[in-house]
């Protein structure tokens, strides 16, 4: 239990830093496109590593099962 309660809080770490990412990518957009999309990249950065970790959190639940 305690490895899916790590992964979990990592998850909602992850998510509100996707969140903010993608707002300032949506709030730089008309000034300046640059900004804009490094945060857009790395917001899809952190998508990718959310992925894995739900792809891992679900790997430990059917373990448990």
């Amino acid at each position: 239990m305690q490895n899916t309660d790590v992964i979990l809080k990592k998850q909602e770490e992850l998510n509100i830093k996707y969140k903010k990412l993608v707002e300032q990518a949506y709030n730089f957009r008309q000034t300046d496109s640059a900004l804009s999309d490094i945060s857009e990249y790395k917001a899809i950065k952190l998508l990718n590593k959310l992925n894995r970790l739900k792809f891992l959190a679900r790997e430990q639940y059917q373990s448990i099962a």
